[in-house]
């Protein structure tokens, strides 16, 4: 009998040691850069820690779980989005803002700094599939900040952007005609 209980456990012992060494590639993988990509360590936010009140609506978005935050203005539509974020603290501007134009289809003019950083980006990038904004794009109160779409994919959740906050086209989509003009925002 003990030698069942021992086999028992060792089974067990084994097979717990085999899935750790299964899932630690994975984890080894998504942290070769230094960068957590991990879309599910959203970090639940409460409203009123941001705003005073709602208004016609409130957006966080927060850069360290690299979620943006949505509720309506009684609160009864929450919701949550992954998004890109700035490449470094230098590009993230954070406080408080606010949704002052929308447009579908926006065009992209790269800043000074972005052309100086890459002179080979273009001067001007109309609306279509290689265009940065994606397809759908609300402009801050701050210059040159936006919420916007991407076509790329693979930079959502992750720190990529030159300043602004991206969604994968299909959600901005859906927050573009939810949200609208005048939504307070914060980036924390």
């Amino acid at each position: 009998m003990t030698d069942t209980k021992f086999n028992r456990r060792a089974a067990l012992a084994g097979g717990a040691a085999a899935f750790v060494t299964l899932a630690t590639p994975g984890i080894v993988r998504a942290q070769v850069d230094g960068t957590r990509r991990n879309a599910s360590s959203f970090v639940t936010q409460n409203w009123q820690d941001h705003f005073d009140s709602l208004g016609s609506g409130a957006i966080v978005c927060d850069t360290g779980s690299r979620a943006l935050h949505y509720w309506n203005s009684d609160a009864s539509d929450y919701r949550v989005y992954p998004t890109s974020v700035p490449m470094t603290d230098a590009l993230t501007r954070t406080g408080y803002t606010k949704i002052v134009r929308k447009k579908i289809g926006p065009d992209w003019t790269p800043t000074a700094n972005m052309k100086a950083e890459n002179p080979d980006l273009p001067d001007y990038m109309p609306p279509g599939p290689g265009n940065p904004l994606g397809t759908h794009a609300m402009y801050l109160t701050w210059p040159a900040y936006l919420i916007h779409g991407t076509h790329d994919t693979r930079k959502i959740g992750r720190k990529s952007s030159s300043g602004c906050i991206g969604l994968y086209n299909a959600k901005i989509q859906e927050l573009f005609e939810i949200t609208p003009i005048g939504t307070q925002v914060r980036i924390i």
